[in-house]
Formats: C-alpha cells, sequence, structure tokens
C-alpha cells in the first residue's frame, strides 16, 4: 500500500497543502536557532525578555478570569475566579513593572516546581515498578530534582541568568524541530499517493 492511499481525500489534500509549506517551518526553525544563539549571548536580556512575556500571559490570563467571573451563576464562585483574576492581574503588572525583581521569584518558583515535580516522578515511578519504563521515570525525577536543587543553591544571585538561560534552550529546541520538519515534509514530497480506489 502506498502512502497516503488509505486517506479520505479532504485529509489527503490537507496534507499536500502543508508539505507545499515546508519552506516556511525551515525558515521558522532557522530565525528561532538565531534568537536562541543571540539570546545566549546575553541571557540578562533574555531573563528581561522572559520575564515580560511571562508578565503580559499573566496579566491577559486575569482579565479572562475577571470577565468569566461575571459569567458564572454562584456568588461563590463568583468571588473566587475575580480574586485570581485580579491576583494574577497584579503579578503580570508587577513583572512588567519590575522585570528584574520578578525574575527573582520566578527563578525560586521554578527551583520549587523541579524539585516538587522531581519528587513525584520518584514516587510515581517507585509505587509502579510494575510498568515499562519506570527506571526512566524515576531517572528524570533524579535529574529534576538534581537542577532544582542547583539552581536553588545559588538563588538569588542566578536570577539574572537562569530564566534567560530556559528561553535559550526553548529556542533551540523549538528552532530545531521546526528545521528537522520542514525538511521531513519536503522528503516527503517525493512520496506521491496512489489515487484511491473508487467505491463500489
Amino acid at each position: 500500500m502506498t502512502f497516503g492511499s488509505e486517506m479520505p481525500g479532504e485529509l489527503r489534500e490537507a496534507v499536500n497543502e502543508t508539505r507545499a509549506k515546508w519552506g516556511w517551518f525551515v525558515v521558522l526553525g532557522i530565525l528561532l536557532l538565531i534568537f536562541g544563539i543571540v539570546a545566549l549571548y546575553n541571557l540578562v536580556a533574555a531573563t528581561v525578555a522572559s520575564v515580560y512575556l511571562i508578565g503580559i500571559l499573566m496579566l491577559i490570563g486575569g482579565i479572562v478570569e475577571i470577565i468569566h467571573s461575571f459569567t458564572v451563576r454562584t456568588w461563590g464562585s463568583f468571588f473566587v475566579w475575580l480574586l485570581s483574576g485580579i491576583l494574577y492581574g497584579i503579578a503580570g503588572i508587577l513583572a512588567l513593572y519590575n522585570p528584574l525583581l520578578a525574575s527573582v521569584a520566578l527563578t525560586l518558583l521554578l527551583a520549587l516546581a523541579l524539585i516538587v515535580s522531581g519528587l513525584l516522578r520518584l514516587w510515581v515511578g517507585f509505587t509502579d515498578r510494575s510498568a515499562s519504563g519506570w527506571g526512566w521515570i524515576v531517572a528524570t525525577g533524579i535529574v529534576s530534582i538534581i537542577v532544582g536543587l542547583i539552581i536553588a543553591s545559588h538563588w538569588p544571585w542566578n536570577s539574572l541568568w537562569v530564566l534567560g538561560l530556559v528561553l535559550v534552550i526553548d529556542l533551540l529546541f523549538q528552532g530545531w524541530t521546526f528545521l528537522i520538519f520542514g525538511f521531513t515534509l519536503r522528503s516527503a514530497q517525493h512520496l506521491k499517493p496512489t489515487p484511491a480506489p473508487p467505491s463500489q
């Protein structure tokens, strides 16, 4: 069976359109890689950019939650959503107003999140050792705990570059992923699907 022969017509057409735009994925991947390399040379600026992004997202999330609070039917839920939205909005405004100070708090939260997630992975891995791959879960849990402890041990002095380094890693990873995806689509163009057999 030739690749694509089992696809419905609309799905096959959508896949072919995506393949035809492989170049855009390659360009996006290259741009993300360039941004990641540039950010690597100035981790402080990358940290500030990360805090601004987080602040904007928190502000948008707060506004959405405030709007949502007026759509709930009970007073209890209304005040919960309203208070949550206000707190999110205030946190977003503070992050935008003083990104360096916000990076101190966010770096500590990142360290705590890594430690907690690592402990949870250890617990999941050891409590379900009958499942395949439980050793990898335990290993990733140990790595998360170690990274969290390293970040926490150098806090708050590392707050100027940790978030920037996380942004750099994400940009490089996403750029490499889009680059591979684009070239995979390009190579897939040579696989010409055979027409589907006529329905009986």
